[in-house]
């Protein structure tokens, strides 16, 4: 809906239209309304809060909170109500909606609801359940990464550019989405990576070794992240082993790798089989080891030539 549109700016008062273009610049947006019921549900919510939308027992959507307020004049225009029915009077807008395929069972299982739990209508996040849901299901607020990227001042040494990142912690991960995007403004990881991820972190804790973080800088959100007594080493995850995504693991890896809190001893390509043998090549040329799945389901380390990542160690964080 364009909300400068004579229609409907009546209705809005000084502050409320400016809320929406700080939101919205570009003059439209999606709208949704709550009956006074929900009152108490959203009496807190926020610019950049998560909204799940729900139905057949599944979270079939997520939206990211761009404006919210209160105005019955401009609900009754958008949505007149039936005789006797309450207004929608509390309004918000959604900046991003991304379609996602989430089973109740596996929310419900994060939350620490029953499996049978339902959540009719719509979920919104925030507080300890919230982050929960979050890094649980690999959903990362735009306004929170802009906020925290815009915080990190350019560095002029390695050193300072890793006091500058934000760093996560990084839980079992599960979204729906077919590949790593950045939509709107919400950044969501594809299914099969977080999938591929939880599995390799299960296989760290049974070694051993860990926790494994996540971290936030400039140029996105690290998939894991470990400094343990083997040394400090930034995985990158993709959901195949083909030239194209061993060709995005490479680039992300070394990207990413000057932002680490501690300089990479190993940088390394997490797979879910071992890629061609070309592909291969090109990882080890540049000091990059490629972690894939064995036979057994279990991870198998092709390690790069110890010379070429010593030779190449430096070039990562700088």
């Amino acid at each position: 809906m364009a909300f400068a549109d004579d229609r409907y700016a009546h209705a809005l008062t000084a502050d409320q239209r400016a809320r929406l273009q700080a939101a919205h610049p570009e003059g439209t947006a999606c709208f949704w309304g709550a009956v006074p019921k929900h009152d108490a549900k959203l009496r807190d919510v926020v610019p950049g809060d998560i909204v799940l939308f729900t139905g057949q027992n599944k979270v079939r959507a997520v939206g990211e909170i761009g404006a919210i307020f209160r105005n019955a004049e401009l609900a009754d225009l958008l949505w007149p109500p039936k005789q006797g029915d309450p207004s929608w009077h509390t309004i918000y807008t959604v900046l991003d909606l991304a379609e996602v395929d989430i089973p109740y069972t596996e929310l419900n299982a994060v939350l620490g609801y029953q499996p049978q739990h339902t959540h009719p209508g719509l979920k919104v996040l925030r507080d300890d359940k919230a982050q929960a849901v979050l890094d649980a299901f690999m959903i990362t607020s735009g306004l929170f990464f802009s906020r925290a990227c815009a915080e990190t001042v350019p560095a002029p040494t390695a050193d300072e550019a890793r006091e500058a990142v934000r760093r996560a912690a990084a839980e079992e991960m599960r979204t729906s989405s077919t590949s790593y995007r950045r939509t709107g403004r919400l950044i969501i990881v594809d299914r099969r990576e977080a999938r591929l991820v939880a599995a390799y972190r299960e296989h760290l804790a049974s070694c051993g070794r860990g926790p494994a973080d996540r971290f936030y800088c400039r140029s996105g959100i690290s998939d894991l992240y470990l400094d343990d007594a083997e040394g400090a080493e930034l995985i990158e995850a993709k959901s195949d082993a083909s030239h194209q995504c061993v060709r995005q693991a490479l680039g992300q890896l070394l990207d990413y790798a000057p932002y680490c809190p501690a300089p990479p001893d190993r940088l390394s390509a997490l797979l879910p089989s071992l890629p061609a043998r070309t592909d291969l090549a090109l990882l080890h040329r540049y000091g990059i080891d490629c972690i894939h799945r064995g036979t057994s389901e279990s991870f198998v380390r092709a390690e790069a030539p110890a010379e070429r990542r010593e030779l190449m160690r430096s070039l990562w964080s700088s």
